[in-house]
């Protein structure tokens, strides 16, 4: 492997590299195949070439063709093909650092029609196939695509396709190829589909986070009287908004200021007396006070009222801990803080 003499090029630079040593006749066939940015690009980074010492340039030249190789034989024969035939061309840990950079380059490209669709288009196409089916498609799909999807999917479905997502780990490239071979007949504008990881419990986590609630308590009942482990295993990635009484008091103090006031009133009167108190004991005097008020002031509110703004907080919450402003557990002991 060639990294350590080639770590400090950024990619055009290694481009560049390569398209030098092919010669101008095989560089401009290259470059018929770029886009107007990438030719402007990579002739910028070719003009600045400067002498380079030559395992510098056999490091660049191996490399790109280590990814060739890889490609090939991922695309042509599989992931398991492919580690078989690297491992006995570059030994087992090379073969390893190829196969991620290449899968990663790959999982990019794959179902890129679906996370560019309408969730309805797709929703029209895949509501009639088999569960299985529907899972791996929506292990592609954007999060917010497979929530809308899942949430509009019949009742006796929705519990088997998380189930089916949830236990996803890899495709088959034949199976891939399959459906691919099915579905281009209902998409106009169908692109490769390749073989990466898919679905899991954390994906479906996410999923199950971004469906209503009346569709989460749903799933999540008939999945517990099928495999409480599994419904257990994703409940454990998710953040619901019971589990607000599991927040440190400076992460309940930020949430309660960035959250509507409306929503937060109408959120706690529909939430178990824990939750309220939990709430209540960890904010100021002042804004206890005034949440008070609005809690009073409200009547008949509607549950589904209730279960939008609790979602609206939950989203609020989950938006402060990927910014970095508060810190969820979600169990499984990699979140203790040491002092």
């Amino acid at each position: 492997m060639a990294e350590k003499t080639t770590e400090g090029l950024t990619p055009n630079q290694k481009i560049a590299l390569v398209l030098a040593a092919m010669g101008a006749d095989n560089a401009s066939q290259v470059y018929k195949h770029l886009s107007d940015d990438e030719i402007e690009a990579i002739s910028t980074e070719v003009a600045k070439l400067e002498y380079q010492p030559i395992d510098v340039v056999e490091g660049v030249l191996n490399e790109f063709y280590e990814l060739c190789l890889t490609q090939k034989v991922v695309t042509e024969g599989g992931v398991d093909y492919a580690r078989e035939i690297l491992e006995k061309a570059f030994g087992a840990e090379a073969a390893n650092t190829l196969l991620q950079r290449i899968t990663k380059q790959l999982k990019t490209k794959s179902f890129d029609f679906v996370r560019k669709a309408d969730y309805k288009n797709l929703l029209a196409i895949v509501q009639n196939e088999h569960p299985q089916t529907i899972a791996l498609v929506l292990s592609y799909a954007r999060i917010d695509q497979a929530a809308a999807i899942l949430a509009e999917l019949p009742k006796e479905k929705r519990v088997e396709v998380v189930e089916r997502i949830a236990r996803m780990d890899r495709a088959s490239p034949d199976v891939i190829k399959s459906l691919e071979a099915t579905l281009e007949k209902k998409f106009a504008n169908l692109v490769n589909i390749d073989s990466m990881e898919v679905g899991g419990i954390s994906y479906v986590a996410e999923v199950m986070n971004n469906v209503d609630r009346a569709t989460e308590k749903y799933i999540f009942d008939e999945l517990s009287a099928r495999d409480q482990k599994l419904a257990d295993q994703i409940k454990q990635k998710m953040f619901v908004f019971e589990d607000i009484v599991t927040l440190d008091s400076m992460a309940i103090q930020e949430f309660t200021k960035q959250v509507d006031p409306k929503d937060l009133a109408i959120a706690i009167k529909g939430s178990t007396q824990e939750v309220a108190e939990c709430i209540f004991s960890n904010i100021s005097s002042r804004a206890r006070e005034s949440l008070q008020a609005d809690i009073e002031y409200l009547h008949n509110v509607r549950m589904r009222d209730v279960e939008a703004a609790q979602q609206n907080i939950v989203a609020t919450i989950r938006r402060l801990e990927q910014d970095g402003i508060i810190t969820i557990s979600h169990g499984g002991g990699g979140d203790e803080v040491i002092a």
